[in-house]
């Protein structure tokens, strides 16, 4: 790979970071150096024990039992991590409380609440009350806490209380249709439901009362509801949430076993029922303390990511919380009342660090905004970035429009595994498009049809080692066979994510968009990635989408859909831009055979563009079965697309 370098750290500031601290950590305590980045890795994917056991020592993980062995079985999928060990997610988040119960650990700023402080103190006294409350209710270990709440401090609390007794949780965020919610909930048959009526976003009240109606009438497992009251009254027998976090009680966690479950998350759902994903409190620390390394995060950092309340990096945020950071959580619209309100909210709050989604990063950068001139950056250190890959021109911009001098540290990852395949290093330099590294203790490769192992071109993102953050099992998978098929299918012993990627001799690497979303042009494969890089490059092009219907030998037929800018008619001249810039930028071969013009990019809840629901549909698939339309963001962009394959069906 040849990219231009955008950002080198100084020794100085590698040396203060935490990964630097980790690494003498291990020369100290085993006598391990390492020439380079590399080196390290290698050592974290060939000795799991030694890697693993190196995580807990260093982040001092609370346990009331240390396992003998943490890794005891290593083949996939059967792996099997901390036999005998016993500890809690909860203590190892609230640990940090000692010392500091006055210090912050929470900055919550929402539009249906306005801005809210919480010291260390008050957030362990909140767990405590809750938690005393779920007893009561009859909540014991196993039995399943769900929710629907914003990115607020309610869930927090209500996640940290359900794992302090050992119960499991589940959440859903309020914009999500009552549909999608109940294929989730459905599923692990909970005993209490926890929701707020209602919200406001982008300056406009959202009641959500009959939705929820609907949801407790679908879910005859629940035992209690409880209801946090926004815009109305509260129903008859609900408990009040407001009532669940009086209490004075001591904070007193469950001890459970290291793979006991933490919480269940889902797939996206877009085709039929979203798997319920199990993880386990060991496997989460873990991985978690790993990730902060990546991160570069302490308890001096103030950090927030731009998350739903419905996708894996609003679980991914509490990897901060639980290295004792202040956690700032954004409520909102970010485009509310203007684009610059998460800007100034960083500056506000002189945020350290600041993640969001890809998509959010280029819609700042398509709006013209320039954040460095509008406002103070001055305590930002490093920008994340993750949910689809960011392109190179996004890259330029934050170094050209946000800040020259802070570390651009994108990451791949997935609800899967809640964690990150590839993603940063504080002591390595910020190439355009590139992600700097492979995670420690995750052994990513690229693949080959074959299984052979690829350097410098595109393959299948593949994981050879297991990671403790895996998934226990699929909820109700009681074979095991879902799972198996999930992620064990193409690749025997080996984890395959389903993404493209190449990984080049340094260990940097580019993700191309997901593997099963292929284009295959005349031979050559190409992710989608590459073609909207180029596409979406052009300033009157707002979103576009592109889908291969080569299928079981037929030819390639390549319709490109775009989305303009507002009164930028599709004409042929633009076509043409279109055209020249990806014969420019990937290759004449992955010129469309049709450009369309649309009003919408069909995306799930959390933000991805719905590529193969729409090639399913265009290949001939039934509307009804190709996508659940209640796990879309906005289910209306579908309709195009199913009077476009109607069309081509009769043409």
């Amino acid at each position: 790979m040849t990219a231009k370098t955008l950002w080198t750290p100084t020794p100085e500031r590698y040396n203060a970071s935490t990964m630097a601290q980790f690494e003498r950590f291990v020369g100290d305590t085993r006598g391990l150096t390492f020439e380079d980045y590399n080196a390290m890795w290698r050592w974290s994917v060939d000795d799991l024990e030694g890697f693993w056991n190196a995580i807990w020592d260093f982040f001092d993980v609370r346990a009331s039992v240390r396992p003998e062995k943490l890794l005891v079985k290593r083949q996939m999928p059967d792996m099997e991590w901390g036999t005998g060990g016993r500890l809690n997610y909860a203590e190892n988040i609230l640990k940090h409380v000692e010392g500091r119960e006055d210090e912050l650990a929470l900055i919550v700023q929402s539009e249906t609440f306005e801005r809210l402080e919480m010291t260390w103190g008050e957030l362990r006294a909140q767990v405590a009350s809750v938690a005393k409350h779920l007893r009561d209710m009859g909540v014991v270990e196993g039995d399943r806490v769900v929710a629907i709440l914003p990115n607020t401090q309610t869930a927090l609390i209500a996640l940290l209380a359900t794992a302090s007794i050992g119960a499991i949780w589940s959440l859903c965020a309020p914009d999500m249709g009552h549909v999608a919610i109940l294929d989730r909930f459905k599923q692990i048959a909970p005993k209490v439901l926890i929701a707020q009526d209602g919200y406001v976003h982008g300056g406009k009240t959202v009641d959500r009362r009959d939705v929820l109606g609907q949801i407790n009438a679908g879910l005859p497992s629940v035992a209690q509801f409880v209801t946090l009251p926004v815009v109305g009254a509260l129903p008859e027998g609900h408990v009040d949430w407001r009532d669940l976090v009086q209490g004075k009680v001591t904070f007193e966690p469950t001890q459970v076993a290291f793979e006991h479950p933490l919480w269940i998350v889902y797939s996206s759902g877009t085709t039929g029922n979203p798997k319920p994903i199990v993880h386990g409190h060991g496997g989460i620390i873990l991985e978690a303390a790993k990730q902060s390394l990546h991160h570069d995060i302490s308890a001096a950092d103030r950090f927030c990511w731009l998350t739903s309340s419905g996708w894996i990096m609003w679980n991914a945020q509490w990897m901060a919380l639980g290295q004792g950071a202040c956690v700032a959580l954004f409520d909102g619209a970010p485009n509310h009342p203007d684009m610059g309100v998460l800007w100034r909210f960083v500056a506000d709050e002189q945020l350290t660090y600041f993640g969001a989604g890809a998509a959010y990063f280029t819609t700042c950068m398509k709006a013209g905004i320039t954040p460095r001139a509008d406002v103070d950056l001055s305590a930002i250190r490093s920008l994340g970035s993750t949910g689809s890959p960011l392109s190179g021109d996004a890259y330029d911009w934050i170094y050209r429009d946000v800040k020259a001098d802070q570390w651009l540290a994108p990451i791949s990852g997935g609800t899967d595994l809640a964690g990150a395949f590839v993603l940063g290093h504080p002591g390595m330099p910020v190439r355009a498009g590139e992600m700097q590294c492979r995670a420690l203790g995750n052994a990513t490769r690229a693949y080959d049809a074959l299984g052979n192992e690829l350097t410098g071109e595109v393959g299948e993102l593949v994981c050879t080692e297991p990671l403790p953050s895996m998934p226990l099992y699929f909820w109700g998978d009681t074979d095991g066979s879902r799972l198996r098929e999930s992620y064990f299918e193409d690749y025997p012993g080996v984890w395959r994510h389903g993404d493209w990627i190449s990984i080049d001799e340094t260990g940097a690497s580019v993700i191309y968009g997901r593997s099963d979303a292929t284009i295959n042009r005349k031979g050559l494969r190409m992710g989608s990635a590459e073609i909207y890089q180029a596409v979406e490059g052009l300033e009157w092009v707002m979103d576009s989408l592109v889908v291969d219907l080569e299928f079981l030998g037929r030819e390639s037929f390549m319709p490109l859909f775009v989305v303009t800018a507002e009164n930028t008619p599709l004409d042929e001249n633009r076509k043409a831009q279109i055209n020249a810039a990806i014969r420019a930028q990937v290759s004449a071969r992955f010129i469309p055979n049709e450009i369309v013009q649309i009003a919408d990019v069909p995306r799930t809840l959390s933000g991805k563009k719905l590529e193969v629901p729409v090639k399913k549909l265009l290949l001939g698939g039934d509307p009804a079965k190709v996508v659940n339309r209640d796990s879309m963001a906005n289910p209306d962009s579908f309709d195009f697309f199913i009077a476009y394959a109607q069309a081509r069906a009769s043409a």
